[in-house]
């Protein structure tokens, strides 16, 4: 089967900054895949190269088999892209746009059911006739989501989708997201909250200073992250002695980081040592944020 994106050997330059080094990715149809990675990692960067706003300095891409500078029309067909902004056209109402948007992949009125369905997924129906402008924040990103899908692409960017959006819209969302993935469309996510990423996605690569650092599914990752994080609610402050395990401190809570729950009872009697009483403690199982911080690191 024909992957849905395919990256080989791909660089991109901006002056003497080198953006991209050597990017090898493929995705194959259907999946529902991550591209993580901390802000200046260069996912931007790939996914505008994949939607034809940039062209790589060495290297190629394909979105379902066609190359996308050589046939950047078809690329561009298969391809729906949800930006981080929201951008949009402030004359138009929602079903105008979304036809206007279908329209410049050449699909005329036959598309109108699809529109429709589109529309009353995302809970647009009662703002289909309402301007873009006097739509709110939220209402806003779930047009952009719609405009992405009015030429029925079969493979999705979801550049950010979440973000600063509410708990409702976010269900809405990944409800119907999920639905598309079932009914066999490629869905490549980009997002800060690997919670997300962790639940929706089989296949994670994450970034960082334009090189991909890790691939793998997402159930390998956390099989082979042993460790585990210890949250605890001291009566005073930490001991100095188990100041290397300490993650972050919030609000009065610690979180520690283990690398194997044996370690529970050394921190136990070192807190007894140092007449620390724990006033709560609680065990976590080690997510995708720990494997990100573990792989990828922090500066």
């Amino acid at each position: 089967m024909t992957p849905a994106i395919k990256i080989e050997q791909i660089h991109k330059h901006f002056g003497t900054l080198h953006a991209l080094k050597g990017i090898d990715l493929t995705i194959e149809q259907g999946e529902f895949f991550a591209l993580l990675g901390p802000n200046g990692a260069g996912k931007s960067t790939l996914i505008n190269l994949l939607a034809g706003l940039l062209r790589p300095s060495s290297g190629k891409l394909s979105v379902m088999g066609f190359d996308v500078v050589q046939q950047y029309r078809q690329a561009r067909h298969a391809l729906g892209v949800v930006p981080q902004e929201l951008v949009f056209d402030p004359f138009f109402n929602v079903r105008e746009m979304l036809r206007f948007q279908a329209g410049y992949f050449g699909r005329g009125t036959e598309n109108d059911p699809w529109i429709d369905e589109v529309i009353e997924a995302l809970g647009l129906a009662d703002k289909a006739t309402t301007n873009m402008r006097r739509l709110s924040g939220g209402m806003k990103r779930r047009a952009l989501i719609a405009q992405a899908l009015a030429h029925k692409p079969p493979v999705l960017v979801l550049d950010e989708p979440t973000a600063g959006v509410d708990v409702e819209l976010r269900q809405i969302l990944w409800e119907f997201i999920k639905r598309l993935n079932r009914e066999g469309h490629t869905i490549i996510l980009t997002t800060h909250y690997l919670e997300e990423a962790e639940t929706l996605c089989s296949r994670v690569a994450m970034m960082k200073q334009g090189e991909i650092v890790v691939l793998d599914s997402t159930a390998n990752l956390l099989n082979h992250f042993p460790g585990k994080n210890l949250r605890l609610k001291l009566g005073s402050a930490l001991p100095q002695s188990l100041s290397a395990m300490l993650r972050n401190e919030e609000n009065g809570e610690y979180m520690l980081a283990l690398s194997e729950v044996t370690q529970v009872e050394y921190v136990l009697a070192e807190l007894r040592s140092a007449n620390v009483v724990v006033e709560d403690m609680q065990l976590i199982e080690a997510d995708l944020e720990d494997v990100f911080v573990e792989l990828v690191g922090r500066k």
